[in-house]
């Protein structure tokens, strides 16, 4: 057991627009300080086209920030803490590859490639892929010898690893030539810390390795250098520069280096965890334990759960439709399962963007001639940042005609595609019975309601492939913020909600790795236990909408069943 105010853990949260970094006390999860810096390049939209789904970050925004982040949260931490900080573990979105060259530099970082978008960091939500997915889909569905997505839930998504370089390597040649191999940002992070960047020395992490890039000990390690020549024989190298070996994330990577522990202030001595993604790593901030389901909520969702292996000679029972299972992938000795939804609060941020429009671009209006008295004086970002929570409380009294449900708005959530079930990233969101009386606090309820109606669908293709579920926990900024998305999710899914008490839980999570990493627990659920923030509220259903969100939910899935056989024959 952790000594109070003698072992100081630090948890690294790098998430869409942000890194988040706490400085917790590792024998009772006491936040001493916490810093977020936004990343400076993408804040400026570079490198990005989101007509085409194309979404890439700098490498140096990763390391930039994290330095100033860090360095931060320890001078508000006080005298004395940098020096007993005794381990750092990260965590990331993900899938987020970016290609490098025989010395493990991201290409981005190389003075031919600095403002080349596809030599930077391939971010979650980019969908410049999805051709390339589905010739993985089919290839791998037609093998003889092992249908390699098999523990990815069946299907490959645009969203991953292999279908991201593969896009990247045959549209830019000059890249193409100049990879050697590619690395996960949760890869990337602590083997810059520690100065393992050559390829053949990177730990790579179990968590992504499993659910996004196909490994498996079925057929030790990654799929055979002939399954990825089909596509590219640059797919083939690349695979062999990734090893066979995956670590999970209480495996220590390494010390700092002499140079990075100069520029982050902290001893020579800390030790850097394998990282993994934020979702894995916020589920055990999260109270993540066998039934629970931890449902990391922000712009889009993640949900994960772990359940026991197999006990001898029984066989691993695949779950189908997910975003793959894999053992040791959220805690060593245990089978993590994953699932989500490609946008959860970016479906209520479009709505935001869409009734904003026109205070952003009010040169329209002068293209027009037309002057609107004071428009100009308006604080468009104050308008802005509050117009969610005014139209959530307007959305809070919308009255659902519970006799005549087939009148009501019902929305589809894939407005960035699917992830799960089955991931399909060519279907789009849709809206059913807007009529000249619907109006935008009635817009607002009805993408509450899709993204709740998405989340049963995971729910129930998780029971359906035999993963018991006991107790929902949300975690993340929607979970927190929106007490009517909240109870949506309560009254749609039928079950209580608990919604966690800190709004850090990846960052809780990634120090209770450290602290497991640094031996000052035994097992990472001891770490956790001592950390965790606890419940804030709960949200249990309400019988009365449970009946009526049963009539809807059944209208959301004939309404999805329609948009997919139409995106199907186009």
């Amino acid at each position: 057991m952790a000594k109070e105010n003698e072992n100081y853990v630090i948890g690294a949260d790098f998430g869409s627009d942000s890194v988040r970094c706490v400085v917790l006390d590792a024998a009772n999860g006491k936040n001493l300080a916490s810093e977020v810096v936004y990343y400076p390049r993408w804040a400026k939209g570079l490198y990005c086209d989101p007509k085409i789904n194309q979404f890439r970050q700098h490498p140096l925004d990763y390391t930039e920030s994290l330095t100033k982040a860090i360095v931060s949260a320890l001078s508000q931490a006080g005298k004395g803490v940098a020096e007993k900080v005794r381990a750092i573990c990260v965590d990331t979105t993900g899938s987020t590859p970016v290609l490098a060259d025989k010395n493990g530099t991201a290409l981005a970082l190389l003075s031919q490639f600095k403002d080349d978008p596809d030599a930077m960091f391939i971010l979650w939500k980019d969908h410049t892929a999805v051709e390339e997915a589905d010739e993985i889909n089919k290839v791998a569905h037609s093998c003889k010898e092992n249908d390699y997505t098999k523990y990815e839930g069946g299907v490959y998504s645009s969203e991953w690893f292999w279908a991201k370089i593969l896009h990247t390597v045959r549209k830019n040649s000059a890249v193409k030539n100049a990879s050697y191999t590619a690395i996960e940002h949760c890869d990337w992070i602590p083997a810059v810390l520690t100065g393992t960047l050559n390829p053949e020395k990177i730990k790579r992490s179990r968590c992504p390795a499993g659910h996004k890039v196909m490994w498996n000990k079925e057929w030790n390690g990654y799929p055979p250098e002939k399954f990825f020549d089909r596509f590219d024989t640059k797919l083939g190298e690349i695979r062999n520069s990734l090893g066979s070996e995956t670590y999970t994330t209480d495996t220590s990577c390494g010390h700092l280096t002499s140079e990075w522990a100069k520029n982050l202030g902290l001893p020579e001595s800390v030790i850097v965890t394998c990282g993994a993604f934020d979702c894995h790593i916020g589920a055990i901030g999260g109270d993540a334990a066998p039934g629970v389901l931890v449902k990391s909520i922000g712009t889009s969702t993640c949900d994960v759960i772990i359940g026991p292996k197999p006990a001898a000679g029984e066989k691993e029972k695949l779950v189908k439709g997910i975003c793959g299972q894999v053992d040791g992938s959220v805690v060593d000795g245990y089978i993590g399962y994953e699932a989500g939804q490609s946008a959860y609060g970016d479906y209520y941020a479009w709505l935001r963007k869409l009734i904003v429009w026109p205070l952003r671009n009010q040169n329209a209006f002068k293209e027009c001639g037309i002057d609107v008295p004071g428009m100009d004086k308006i604080d468009v970002d104050a308008y802005e940042k509050n117009l969610l929570r005014v139209l959530e409380n307007e959305a809070s009294k919308v009255v659902i005609d519970e006799a005549h449900p087939e009148k009501y708005l019902v929305a589809l959530d894939w407005i960035n595609g699917r992830r799960t079930p089955f991931a399909n990233q060519k279907l789009s969101a849709c809206i059913s019975g807007i009529n000249l009386g619907t109006d935008a606090p009635a817009m607002m309820r009805a993408l509450l309601e899709s993204t709740a109606f998405g989340a049963r669908a995971i729910i129930e293709a998780f029971e359906e492939g035999g993963v018991k579920i006991e107790k929902i926990m949300a975690i993340g900024g929607v979970a927190r913020k929106s007490k009517l998305g909240m109870q949506i999710l309560s009254d749609v899914t039928n079950r209580d909600i608990y919604v966690t008490a800190g709004d850090q839980a990846p960052s809780v999570g990634a120090a209770a790795f450290a602290a497991k990493a640094a031996g000052l627990y035994t097992t990472v659920f001891e770490a956790q236990k001592a950390m965790s923030p606890g419940v804030s509220r709960v949200h249990h259903p309400n019988p009365k909408m449970v009946a009526t969100y049963e009539k809807l939910y059944k209208r959301y899935l004939e309404l999805g069943q329609f948009i997919e056989k139409i995106t199907d024959e186009n």
